[in-house]
């Protein structure tokens, strides 16, 4: 392990709504070296995502604050926070967030293009054949199954070699023997290039696997768990 990659301090959402003001999450703390990994934890509406988004600088919290490679996000401005995220992170999303027009090698390779990599062909085709799809190359979003389109979005999200990548449910729409090829990429590429992993997953098995794990109720955490 690494020096501190992500640390959150005092971390709090509080939203207001019809009802009045509703506290999504109470005064998290905790602190990721470089090459960590991570599971968050607990029953839908236990704050997760909303915890992933304010760690990844996707939000502000309205307490406390998030250090993300160095960089209190909370002190800069929305286009400071997304060069930020452009230098230093990866995301997979539950909606996977392709582009429609775009073929699967297109959609890995226009992040590589965007930074100016050279061997932006040959490294996406690389990941998407390790995530099983070099048979599917030149087919776009609507062509590829659920399944098809999240093993295109966790290629396009280690395109760029991020020091931290956020995953909402990786797994989630894979069946078992697909998600389990999936979770050892994860942390095959995880090990290779020491990329710090923060999952969001209802996938225990998937959770055990990181070296922490927190569980969340009501926005609070009740536990927090190192590897043995």
């Amino acid at each position: 392990m690494g020096a501190s990659m992500l640390v959150a301090r005092n971390l709090s959402k509080v939203v207001t709504s019809t009802e009045g003001e509703l506290a999504i999450l109470h005064d998290l703390s905790f602190e990721l070296a470089a090459g960590d990994s991570l599971a968050i934890v607990g029953r839908s509406g236990s704050g997760k995502s909303t915890l992933l988004g304010l760690l990844a600088g996707l939000d502000l919290p309205s307490t406390g604050g998030v250090q993300l490679a160095g960089h209190a996000l909370e002190t800069l401005d929305e286009d400071r926070r997304a060069r930020v995220r452009a230098e230093h992170v990866g995301f997979v999303f539950q909606a996977f967030q392709l582009l429609d027009n775009l073929d699967a090698l297109e959609n890995v390779m226009l992040p590589l293009e965007l930074d100016g990599r050279h061997d932006a062909r040959e490294r996406a085709v690389d990941l998407l054949q390790r995530v099983g799809l070099g048979q599917r190359l030149h087919h776009t979003p609507r062509q590829l199954s659920g399944g098809e389109q999240q093993r295109v979005a966790i290629a396009r999200a280690f395109a760029a070699e991020p020091d931290v990548l956020f995953a909402d449910e990786p797994t989630g729409n894979l069946d078992s023997q697909t998600g389990e090829r999936i979770s050892d990429l994860l942390f095959q590429l995880n090990r290779e290039r020491g990329t710090t992993l923060v999952l969001v997953t209802h996938d225990e098995r998937l959770a055990q696997r990181c070296h922490r794990l927190i569980r969340l109720e009501g926005g609070r955490l009740v536990a927090s768990t190192n590897a043995p």
